[in-house]
């Protein structure tokens, strides 16, 4: 037999390091580009259209923004906000969507952009700035708010950036191992430290307002505000082997579902609790994964899972995102379960009373 294939939901024309899943219009957010060089690469923002369609789950570019020069790294997502972390900048941008009225617009001329499967009626339109729409009956809009630069090292670049659960607060880290925090939409500075020797790889901010770092200095660590509240190590309750290094690489919200992509371009997904592998696809990429995301299962996303128990997209540096779909596992529901304890005590029960007369 063949190798095992992912769908491939939607191909751009730059590579994809970023994603994000917006339920609640229904939209998946996908980003990257070739950065400063001139290599005739684009750098931009596409926003695709989730649909059941025929009862498979597709994907149309409804807009795409254009970055200039600037390719996006990392994404966050709040409402309508995304944070884009590009080079050493993060940039807040809120984006709407609004029924057209008439025809398809094109609010600025450029160059034709390669895109998924066009709707019906829906005819390639040239752009420029990202400020076109492919789907017929809804536009959507993209405005630049805030950028601030939020990595000062030598080399600055931002890794990774989260909101607070109520969205008021931002969090950045990046090449030069300071956390900072930021007012939304203001981007005011509220908060600096140091929180690892080297760069952040990963963080995660709590509803107490605790944060979660992990950096490339070997260590994960718990804060609460700018004040250390606990290390984590792994020699505690992982493997013993004294001489060799381990390194946290990410940390993320607690779900049903933990969603792996690979160096080797495989992905995977586990149940969160019990890490029981219930997905694997080797090599879906072929390259390096740069993002993965759940469809989560609120707004629009049961609609747009249909019979599957979760969907998991991917994305990497060959430009593609794929979709790993988990068809329901069956289950037996309780009330079924009930009355077949109860149809097994009456059955024991006539049994013994027809061997046994007078049982009962």
């Amino acid at each position: 037999m063949g190798r095992r294939r992912a769908p491939e939901l939607y191909r751009a024309p730059f590579p994809l390091y970023a994603l994000q899943v917006d339920p609640s219009a229904g939209l998946l957010i996908a980003a990257g580009g070739g950065g400063a060089a001139k290599t005739g690469i684009k750098n931009g923002v596409h926003f695709l259209q989730l649909e059941q369609i025929n009862g498979r789950l597709s994907a149309s570019l409804l807009h795409s923004h254009d970055t200039e020069t600037r390719a996006t790294m990392n994404l966050a997502l709040a409402g309508n906000i995304l944070a884009a972390g590009q080079d050493a900048h993060c940039q807040l941008l809120r984006f709407q969507a609004h029924q057209q009225k008439g025809k398809n617009k094109t609010e600025k001329a450029g160059c034709k952009e390669q895109g998924p499967r066009q709707r019906k009626g829906a005819a390639p339109v040239e752009k420029k700035s990202g400020a076109e729409t492919h789907q017929e009956g809804v536009e959507l809009s993209v405005e630049n708010l805030q950028a601030v630069q939020t990595d000062f090292s030598p080399d600055p670049l931002q890794k990774v950036v989260c909101f607070n659960h109520d969205n008021t607060l931002l969090a950045t880290g990046g090449t030069d191992g300071y956390v900072r925090i930021w007012k939304v939409p203001s981007l005011e500075k509220v908060l600096e430290f140091r929180a690892h020797e080297g760069e952040i790889e990963d963080l995660a901010l709590g509803p107490d307002g605790k944060l979660v770092t992990v950096g490339w200095d070997l260590k994960a660590s718990v804060w609460q505000k700018d004040q250390l509240v606990t290390q984590l190590h792994w020699q505690e309750n992982g493997p013993t082997f004294s001489n060799t290094p381990y390194r946290y690489q990410a940390c993320s919200e607690s779900g049903t579902f933990l969603g792996l992509g690979t160096v080797t371009g495989s992905v995977a997904i586990y149940i969160a609790f019990s890490l029981q592998r219930l997905y694997y696809v080797r090599e879906a990429h072929g390259i390096v994964v740069t993002d993965v995301a759940f469809l989560p299962e609120k707004g629009r996303g049961p609609e747009l899972l249909g019979f599957h128990e979760t969907a998991l997209f991917s994305v990497a540096v060959d430009s593609r995102c794929q979709l790993h779909l988990l068809p329901s596992r069956r289950s037996v529901p309780v009330w079924l379960l009930l009355l077949l304890c109860v149809g097994l005590i009456v059955m024991t029960i006539l049994l013994l009373q027809s061997v046994f007369p007078g049982f009962l």
